[in-house]
């Protein structure tokens, strides 16, 4: 196959230009027989404008036996060979599998595993302690409206599709698609019903309204593999032997027996990392991220990064993503995490008590606001009691309780203009920004629920990264508190076989066992897993 890569267009080009550039740089007639696709789509806007902007394209070409001839013709860098590597799914008989393969969470880890070992014949076991997508959304819209007390069993972070199904829908990812996987769980999605602009677009989502329609195709695909699905089975226990795990009991009092076991809970499910590390299980704490999500009017963050161009119907609400080093030798990385165009700042707690916010966006993007994490780094020497690694669980806590306790028992989470945070003032009214965070804020000072050094680090930046975002500065820009999701606080050790070294056929897994960051990675990180667990299985007949 062959890769053209740079081929750049004005952003009102004619669909009939793209063919014709290519032609160009390939230095052949339209006669010559070949097929091409776009392989992927991404925005240059360094330079702002209608006439500025470009869109630039990299297309994959099959010639057939004549691809070294129109690479050795065009005398092109831009140009090669590209393998594509496909992820495979091995086929083979469910017998090989002793007893059926359980898999712990219905998140994209999760669902992805269970998708590869029932398309191998495993007919595996899903145990999710929340419920299905529909009824789901129900509980968590219900509680954004009135706010209450959170269900801990039904909420942003618990359920089918996992934290993922409340967010962006963001499909992008920095790991390298070394086996094709990446590509495949893109190919899947669109044929489960995601949009099909996520297998070209540079920044690829599906919005967290399309999500569950995929969600309720691929768990038929599962069902009909013959697999299972426990929704309301919270996994309280594992049983161990002799070092290996044998089965686990869940909270329905069921008892279920198998000697491989995917664990795929996501960052939130702190009750099973403390009933894994009450067993023993190697873990350790790691880094992560704190802050706030602050929100922008998108129209704004369309004209500082699109210019005049803002608005045009092949750009669609702009994102943005920033990373500042106050002080490079010492200070701490503040950064821009799970930027929302278009979006809500939305209630995320998974626990009473406790106040966690994130963003979503729907495919559209079309609400008024642009949100993102404006986060900062913490480190296990920053927690209490480091050598544990639960630290980062009760740091997160810590912060959670207090922003909780500045708001209110309503739901409703502490906020602060961003003008006052820099000026170390209490907020006591909003300004043209209104808050999107459901149900409803409080006007207060922020810093009473953030460390102070992480108040530091974000007032240090507000400067420097103005000079990358336009208008970030704006005074009634609007910080919600608190921020602390950002990944797993710990991560659960494997070895080489992707098995944890304290229980044999315990597989930890995306997210929450700190292997991945984000829907892509965590279904990715499936696919590898489940891939490991079925090439055990048949190595050891």
């Amino acid at each position: 196959m062959i890769e053209v890569s740079q081929i750049r267009l004005p952003l009102n080009h004619q669909d009939s230009e793209l063919e014709k550039a290519l032609l160009r740089k390939l230095r052949i007639s339209k006669d010559h027989r070949f097929t091409w696709k776009v392989h992927r789509c991404s925005i240059d806007a360094r330079k702002k404008g209608t006439d500025d902007i470009r869109l630039v394209y990299t297309i994959h070409i099959d010639a057939g036996s004549s691809e070294q001839d129109l690479i050795s013709k065009a005398k092109n860098s831009d140009i090669r060979i590209t393998e594509s590597t496909v992820f495979n799914i091995g086929k083979t008989q469910g017998e090989s599998y002793s007893q059926k393969p359980l898999i712990i969470g219905a998140g994209p880890c999760g669902y992805f595993a269970a998708l590869y070992l029932a398309r191998s014949g495993a007919c595996p076991i899903i145990l999710e302690r929340g419920k299905e997508a529909g009824p789901r959304a129900q509980d968590v819209t219900r509680f954004w409206r009135e706010g209450g007390t959170v269900d801990p069993e039904s909420n942003v972070q618990f359920g089918e599709g996992g934290a993922g199904t409340f967010s962006d829908g963001k499909l992008y990812t920095g790991i390298k698609d070394r086996d094709g996987a990446v590509r495949l769980v893109l190919e899947e999605l669109v044929s489960h019903g995601a949009p099909n602009d996520i297998l070209f677009k540079g920044k690829p989502h599906i919005g967290t309204d399309r999500l569950i329609k995929v969600l309720r195709s691929i768990r038929k695909e599962i069902l009909d593999l013959g697999g299972q699905i426990k929704f309301q089975s919270r996994v309280d226990d594992i049983i161990i032997d002799s070092g290996s795990i044998v089965g686990v009991r869940t909270s329905t009092g069921e008892e279920l027996n198998s000697q491989n076991v995917i664990l795929a809970v996501g960052h939130s499910a702190r009750d099973t990392f403390e009933m894994l590390h009450g067993y023993g299980i190697q873990m350790q704490s790691k880094p992560f991220s704190i802050g706030a999500r602050i929100e922008h009017p998108q129209k704004m963050i369309d004209r500082s990064l699109y210019g005049s161009a803002a608005g045009h119907e092949k750009l669609g609400a702009a994102p943005y993503k920033f990373v500042h080093h106050h002080n490079k030798r010492k200070g701490r990385t503040c950064y821009s995490f799970c930027m929302c165009p278009g979006g809500l700042v939305v209630a995320s707690s998974s626990e009473p008590g406790l106040t966690v916010t994130n963003g979503m966006s729907s495919y559209a993007r079309a609400d008024a606001n642009a949100n993102s994490g404006f986060m900062v780094e913490v480190f296990p020497e920053d927690f209490q009691n480091s050598e544990n690694p639960l630290s980062g669980i009760q740091f997160q806590r810590e912060w959670e309780q207090k922003a909780f306790q500045t708001g209110d028992s309503d739901g409703r989470a502490p906020a602060q203009l961003l003008g006052d945070f820099m000026q170390n003032v209490q907020s006591s009214e909003i300004g043209n920004v209104i808050p999107s965070y459901r149900p409803g804020v409080i006007m207060t000072d922020i810093r009473e629920c953030l460390p102070e050094y992480i108040v530091k680090v974000m007032q240090q930046s507000v400067h420097g990264i103005s000079k990358q975002i336009d208008g970030f500065n704006r005074k009634d820009a609007v910080l919600t508190a608190a921020e602390t999701r950002s990944s797993s606080p710990l991560r659960i050790t494997r070895d080489s076989l992707m098995q944890s070294p304290s229980a044999k056929g315990l597989y930890p897994a995306g997210e929450g066992a700190g292997y991945a960051g984000g829907i892509l990675s965590a279904a990715v990180d499936g696919l590898r897993v489940a891939k490991a667990l079925h090439t055990n299985v048949k190595s050891s007949f």
